[in-house]
């Protein structure tokens, strides 16, 4: 019994996003890494000219400045989460339900499009035609995270001369 469930499927959604997790993860690390070491030092070295710890400048100098940067990273970071498909086919399963239980198998919609698109369904059936619906709903929430992205990254951004 893990968590209370006494039946764990072998492929869960739960196992999906810990995958997830790890695969976004260097990136995450590697572009916030960027945005931080893009603040100038000068900023660095007026917060400690006015007595600023380094724990004060962190917080209150360096993560406000590089804050565009941080917000896109993580937008994009969630853009390319959603974009996987393979590592969640492969992890969660491709049980065609919706659940809450992260124990249960669960199928993305990328998956759906793959099983519908391959199988025997005739071309003027609801589901073959459903595809394209999907395929435009994941087209639609990718670009609306990647403007966001760059919005996000307009109205943090700052120039520092």
């Amino acid at each position: 019994s893990i968590f209370g469930q006494s039946n764990v499927q072998i492929y869960n959604t739960a196992s999906a996003g810990l995958v997830i997790g790890i695969l976004v993860l260097p990136m995450i690390a590697s572009m916030a890494e960027d945005a931080i070491s893009a603040v100038p030092q000068e900023l660095r070295l007026a917060s400690y000219a006015l007595g600023a710890t380094k724990i004060e400048t962190t917080f209150k100098v360096v993560i406000p400045a590089a804050l565009s940067g941080l917000s896109a990273t993580f937008l994009l970071a969630l853009s390319r989460a959603i974009g996987e498909t393979m590592i969640v086919a492969l992890a969660a399963g491709a049980g065609p339900k919706l659940t809450a239980n992260p124990f249960e198998s669960a199928e993305t919609i990328t998956g759906y499009i793959v099983r519908i698109s391959g199988g025997d369904v005739s071309y003027n059936s609801i589901d073959y035609n459903s595809i394209f619906a999907l395929g435009l709903v994941l087209f639609v929430i990718t670009f609306t995270l990647n403007l966001t992205s760059r919005k996000f990254s307009s109205l943090f951004h700052q120039e520092y001369d």
